[in-house]
């Protein structure tokens, strides 16, 4: 699968140089198995979306990585059922054919994967109607403030969070870069480098209802 132009990736880079500290996590983790879920749990996280490639999977692989099978077990414990939604800039939206990709992956973990035409970080409406939707709840009753999004993206998984006021989680290193995505891969590093750069000059990102990072 290949991923094609991203449109809102695109158009978000005009609200961030504005607001660069929707570029900050409210945290920075090696992997997903260094994520405190309990704490997360306690501060009135209810929902956790993750990104796939890269965060949950190497690229473009439809099963998750070995080492982090304990780590999301942890995971499922705290917040099982509904509460977990895989949200990708490949599986899942017209790139991935006929979804199979989607398909796969919800076969291998259990957890629903979003079917979207708007990419990261412009789907925030269709990720909390998805969050409902697996509730069978109301149609926007979900407070994005109880909702973590977490993913080894600035531009797409940290600016979706700190758009709609989620708290956003950045994994700092990838599973492999082994297949990678090339302007993905070319991104994460000026990412990476514009973080490191950030945060000497203060810049935080927006406070968030938890108190985590602030």
């Amino acid at each position: 699968m290949v991923q094609w132009f991203n449109s809102a990736g695109v158009r978000s880079v005009w609200q961030v140089v504005r607001q660069p500290g929707l570029l900050m996590p409210h945290m920075a983790v090696a992997d997903i198995r260094s994520i405190p879920y309990e704490d997360l749990r306690a501060r009135g996280i209810r929902y956790l979306v993750f990104d796939k490639d890269n965060c949950l999977t190497a690229p473009y692989a439809e099963y998750l990585h070995p080492p982090f099978a304990d780590a999301w077990r942890r995971c499922r414990t705290l917040f099982p059922g509904a509460h977990v939604l895989i949200v990708s800039n490949s599986a899942g939206t017209a790139d991935d054919r006929d979804r199979w990709a989607a398909s796969q992956m919800e076969a291998a973990l259990g957890v629903p994967v979003l079917r979207h035409r708007r990419k990261k970080p412009g789907c925030g409406d269709d990720v909390l109607a998805a969050l409902g939707a697996m509730e069978d709840l109301a149609p926007h009753s979900i407070d994005p403030r109880h909702v973590a999004v977490v993913g080894d993206r600035l531009a797409t998984d940290v600016v979706l969070a700190n758009t709609n006021a989620m708290l956003a989680i950045w994994t700092t290193d990838i599973v492999s870069a082994a297949g990678d995505n090339a302007v993905a891969s070319v991104a994460r590093t000026i990412e990476h480098r514009l973080y490191g750069m950030l945060k000497r000059r203060g810049v935080r990102p927006p406070p968030h209802a938890s108190g985590i990072g602030q």
